[in-house]
């Protein structure tokens, strides 16, 4: 698996994009990284920059791009809306692929050091790279701001992690971490009225607010520390300000576990705050990159609000998700931009291809795709049936006894679509591989080992694809009998046809895994895969005759 790491630089600049191009050019430039997003904020005067790349790479882009916003930002001359402490102000590392966040820790503090010692700046670990327990809450390290800086680096207690304890104007200092995925989410009020958007902030943030008592005095321990009340979501931090581009008010707001409090949830406490206090939400904005799940988990929240079935395709959930929370309001929202998940999508993938030019790539000389491509994409179709099946069972009269089981159902087959589509790929990158492994040199016995190593090992994955197509064929043939016998009778003949599709997928992919194995020496691993796979065929093919017989019955018996 490719090793894969997001890193999400903050520079506090957002105005002058000769600066912003100069920093982002660094990033753009280094051999292994993607640069993804750069999102300027002209009243916070700040940058959010996202890229992804291996960690080495990650961590030489970022140590070149800190290097240059300490070149061209002059912190003594910075004025802006958020928190900041320097000119590379927080600079985190994210697992993506293949990454634990032990590994981001260490990036973290690979950067930190490399940081501290070359470019003379102070350097503090956040998050999961915290070395106090007192540094892990950003909130915590930047108290003070860049204008405290000489004052808490005198601090015995604030030393820096790794650099120089000093204060430097121009760069100021910079947080660097590991942590899990930030959502950085707004959410726009229909008024000017700073304290509106404040008043909700201290309502929804973890740390909540100051504790009062009936006469307004603050409420203190037995130290003289002021107690707080916790706000009403875990995980979350926010902050009420004035945007002067959109002349409005605004919650911003930071999820730092989008799977303990996700941004639906959040924006609907926001609705209701707001209302109590005479204001609405008009919408809200996404800086930076959002992970496709929590946009999956919002459409899927809000279709179950209306009533709907969450058996959908992925973008229609994806679209339900942006116009329930008002994506657009201040710019155009662009999935294809603004999720982390479609900006690394690979541009030559088979399945995105028109169905015409994949039909016809299919039909010429090429090696590749062939008939294990086909059986996925028999397969995807078989999902899709039973899914439109589902929907068109789910919410009709007669059938409320089972629409539970659509839902299921209908997600269930969303899901096979899915995964058998990205077989259609998988099929193919197997297939090449296998190719690329027959076109090693060979001419010394070292050489000969290698190159046999190889092939064997290609060929032993490109069994395994046409298995799992094999074994999802199993699963696509179990919903299509129950879509057949508990959907709309109307519908019986398409669920017909979703079985018709399962056995397609289970007999093309059988027939792959059979020509692969006598290319295999290993005899232990071709006794247990072709067992496997005869098992599993006969079981998909006498499910599925029964499936389309019982199909049949039921359509003689179905008026038109």
């Amino acid at each position: 698996m490719v090793k894969l790491v997001e890193c999400v630089p903050n520079f506090s600049e957002g105005r002058d994009m000769a600066k912003i191009e100069a920093i982002t050019r660094e990033i753009s430039s280094t051999q292994g990284v993607t640069l993804l997003d750069v999102d300027p904020g002209r009243d916070t005067n700040r940058t959010v920059v996202t890229f992804v790349g291996t960690p080495d790479a990650a961590v030489e882009a970022a140590f070149k791009a800190i290097a240059k916003a300490a070149e061209v930002i002059d912190m003594s001359k910075h004025k802006g809306a958020h928190p900041r402490m320097g000119a590379t102000d927080v600079c985190p590392f994210v697992p993506v692929a293949g990454v634990t966040m032990d590994d981001c820790v260490e990036l973290a503090r690979k950067l930190g050091k490399r940081v501290g010692e070359e470019l003379g700046i102070p350097v503090y670990l956040y998050e999961y790279a915290a070395t106090r327990p007192e540094r892990k809450n950003l909130a915590n390290i930047r108290a003070g701001e860049y204008e405290g800086l000489p004052d808490k680096l005198k601090d015995p207690e604030w030393q820096p992690d790794f650099g120089p304890a000093e204060f430097k104007p121009g760069p100021g200092a910079t947080v660097i971490g590991a942590r899990e995925f930030l959502i950085a989410y707004n959410v726009d009020l229909n008024t000017r009225d700073v304290k509106i958007a404040k008043e909700i902030a201290f309502s929804i943030r973890e740390r909540g607010r100051v504790k009062r008592d009936a006469n307004g005095k603050i409420v203190r321990d037995e130290n003289g520390k002021a107690l707080r009340v916790p706000g009403k979501f875990k995980e979350c931090k926010a902050v009420g300000w004035y945007m002067e581009d959109f002349g409005r008010a605004q919650v911003s707001i930071n999820l730092t576990n989008y799977k303990v409090t996700p941004p639906h949830l959040v924006y609907d406490e926001c609705c209701r705050l707001a209302e109590e206090l005479g204001a609405r939400v008009t919408g809200s904005e996404l800086v930076g990159l959002i992970p496709l799940g929590a946009m999956l988990e919002a459409g899927r929240y809000y279709l179950k609000k209306q009533g709907k079935t969450t058996g959908v395709p992925e973008r229609e959930l994806v679209h339900i998700a942006v116009l329930s929370l008002g994506l657009n309001d201040l710019y155009p929202f662009e999935p294809e931009k603004k999720i982390i998940e479609y900006r690394v999508e690979r541009q030559d993938s088979l399945a995105s291809m028109r169905l015409n030019e994949f039909i016809d790539l299919l039909s010429t000389d090429a090696p590749a795709p062939g008939g294990g491509s086909v059986a996925a994409l028999s397969g995807a179709m078989g999902g899709a049936l039973a899914s439109m099946v589902a929907a068109l069972t789910h919410g009709k009269k007669g059938y409320e006894a089972v629409f539970d089981d659509a839902e299921r159902l209908g997600v269930q087959g969303q899901m096979l679509k899915k995964e058998f589509l990205a077989d259609v790929d998988r099929d193919t990158d197997a297939f090449n591989k296998v190719m690329d492994a027959l076109r090693l040199p060979r001419k010394t016995d070292e050489e000969k080992r290698e190159r046999e190593r190889a092939i064997e090992e290609a060929t032993k994955q490109a069994t395994l694809v046409p298995l799992g197509v094999l074994r999802r064929a199993w699963e696509a043939a179990q919903v299509a009998r129950e879509i057949v016998e508990k959907g709309n009778k109307n519908s019986v003949s398409d669920g017909g046809v979703a079985a018709l599709m399962a056995r397609c997928a289970a007999e093309g992919a059988y027939l792959n895994v059979c020509i692969n194995l006598p290319g295999i020496s290993d005899e232990k691993f071709k006794t247990e895969i072709l067992k496997e796979a005869q098992d599993i065929r006969k079981r998909v093919v006498e499910h599925t005759e029964k499936t389309v017989s019982i199909a049949e019955e039921i359509a003689k018996g179905t008026p038109s």
